[in-house]
């Protein structure tokens, strides 16, 4: 069957993306084919757009999406066709009307869970997921410690917010303007600074009573590196999960020690997500969230499938607080 699908020829600038005719056949064992309802946009959509993660070229784009599996391959236990379904998944690809893919992280989406949400919400708050609940500091975290978390107006940080306040966490919140830091408060973070007026490093101090924070979390990168290191407190723990300012710079070791014996992890979603039985797991933590109230996804804009470009230049240009979501 012919379905479209946004391919690049060559890495660069939204320009390279591209709607195009493809044929899309029927799954093999491990696989499902499934009609995407609507799918998420993500920087590392960027990433892998503009080089930074290079991908074998033609290659597709898209990360996350929601819709209703149409056929299972051999092996596939947990799906069944007609089964509405969301996933974030290797290898790229959800920037389609359907797609054959690797059915192991592809979960059942509830009924109380629209397709939009779902494909809104399964990248980033899985990302979350991890985050609070795995990459944690020397003694885990508990009700009333405070945590710093960069890009809280994003998707992943407004998801955040809410998961930190449900756990009894408090979360600090840095965002780009005061627009952006009040919507982090609106989601539930406890403190807000925006990064681009105040140093940071110095409020989350003020704010600690000059201890610091147990945990930062860090998409950021370059911009934030050296602040995200003097906002920790003793035997505190720097999560970077990302580089949206660009890589961060090469660290001595003895760093860690001058800062008060803290420690350094390099985290990914897919590296959590490797088998079914992680992905379900945590897709059930995740959809708990959600269906309870506790977690609501913020969309920010929908865009069609073809003006996938128009959305990356958004996306580049820090216009989307929330979440985006392409619709086929």
């Amino acid at each position: 069957m012919t379905e479209k699908a946004v391919v690049i020829e060559a890495p660069g600038g939204a320009e390279q993306l591209k709607l195009v005719d493809v044929t899309v056949g029927e799954p093999g064992p491990g696989e499902i084919r499934i009609r995407h309802a609507a799918c998420g946009l993500n920087y590392i959509d960027v990433y892998q757009r503009n080089g930074t993660y290079a991908l074998p070229l033609p290659a597709r784009l898209g990360m996350e999406g929601a819709g209703v599996v149409e056929a299972v391959g051999e092996g596939v236990t947990h799906l069944k066709p007609g089964d509405r379904a969301a996933y974030a998944s290797q290898p790229p690809g959800a920037y389609t009307t359907a797609r054959v893919m690797p059915a192991k992280c592809v979960l059942k989406l509830p009924d109380a869970i629209s397709f939009e949400t779902g494909a809104a919400m399964m990248l980033k708050g899985l990302t979350v997921q991890y985050l609070l609940r795995k990459t944690l500091p020397q003694g885990g975290l508990q009700a009333g410690d405070h945590v710093l978390f960069h890009a809280a107006a994003g998707g992943v940080g407004l998801i955040a917010c809410q998961w930190a306040k449900a756990l009894g966490l408090q979360l600090i919140a840095t965002a780009g303007s005061d627009e952006k830091c009040q919507l982090a408060l609106d989601h539930g973070a406890a403190h807000a600074i925006n990064y681009r007026r105040d140093d940071f490093a110095a409020r989350v101090k003020e704010i600690t009573g000059g201890r610091g924070v147990k945990v930062v979390y860090d998409s950021v990168g370059a911009d934030t590196w050296e602040g995200s290191l003097n906002s920790l407190a003793p035997f505190g723990l720097l999560a970077s999960f990302g580089g949206a300012s660009g890589p961060v710079p090469p660290i001595a070791i003895g760093t860690l020690a001058a800062k008060g014996s803290v420690y350094i992890t390099r985290p990914t979603l897919f590296t959590h997500i490797a088998t079914h039985e992680s992905t379900q797991a945590m897709g059930d933590d995740l959809f708990g969230m959600v269906v309870s109230g506790q977690v609501r996804t913020h969309i920010d804009r929908r865009y069609a499938l073809g003006d996938v470009a128009e959305a990356h230049r958004d996306l580049e240009a820090r216009k989307i607080t929330g979440s985006a979501v392409l619709l086929t």
